[in-house]
């Protein structure tokens, strides 16, 4: 019976884990705000051994910050951090997107479009307002990461960091333009890996990736001054 019970419990932090980290990443929970342990427990129906396991572990995935004495709050962003985070994901990306030139196969580019049909779709049923993407195979920046075929560069960028990748990303989704202006970019690239030109696509996923970061350092400098 022990045995189950942390099977159990273990499901539970799983489950936990997994609501409570999508939660951050749309914003349900905001940047910065304090976790309260009984209003999660009630919301989510478990008990606090669970849901501090959960805390724990989206501590390990840098969304949550654990002080002593004070508890658990949600991570805030902030410029310096902003910029470290581009400034890794231009480099490292735009080398995920060299190497997707070098390896994707005209089903890989296919696949791609294809996806990036669906995000048109969704941008559209919202009036060109917001782009938000699903984790996983739904993001066209893991897609690309996946086909650079480099185990190592996935494990840095879709490992513990991607869901904070995801919470900044989140902010420049819905900034006036950009979602327009990103699908147009994310068809250039797949256009340029399609074509095989790696020089062109590193290019192009570098600039894509710059024009997120002077959106988002936009926003965060207009909230410092609100």
């Amino acid at each position: 019976m022990p045995e189950i019970e942390q099977q159990l419990s273990a499901t539970r932090a799983d489950e936990a884990f997994r609501q409570i980290r999508a939660a951050i990443v749309r914003g349900d929970i905001p940047p910065g705000s304090k976790i309260s342990e009984a209003s999660l427990a009630s919301q989510y129906g478990i008990s606090r051994g669970p849901l501090r396991e959960a805390i724990r572990r989206l501590e390990g995935s840098k969304l949550v910050q654990i002080q002593p004495n004070v508890g658990a709050k949600v991570v805030s962003l902030d410029i310096p951090q902003a910029i470290e985070i581009y400034e890794i994901r231009e480099s490292l990306e735009g080398l995920a997107c060299r190497l997707a030139a070098a390896r994707a196969t005209a089903e890989d580019c296919q696949a791609l479009q294809q996806l990036l049909e669906r995000h048109e779709t969704q941008i559209r049923s919202d009036n060109w307002m917001s782009y938000h993407q699903q984790e996983g195979d739904l993001d066209f920046h893991y897609q690309i990461i996946q086909l650079s075929g480099n185990a190592r560069l996935f494990e840095l960028l879709c490992g513990e960091l991607y869901h904070l990748l995801r919470l900044y990303r989140r902010q420049t989704g819905a900034q006036p333009s950009r979602p327009e202006q990103a699908l147009k970019e994310h068809q250039q690239i797949v256009e340029a890996i399609a074509n095989k030109d790696e020089e062109l696509s590193e290019l192009l996923m570098k600039r894509h990736i710059a024009s997120a970061k002077k959106t988002l350092l936009d926003k965060l400098n207009q909230t410092l001054t609100e």
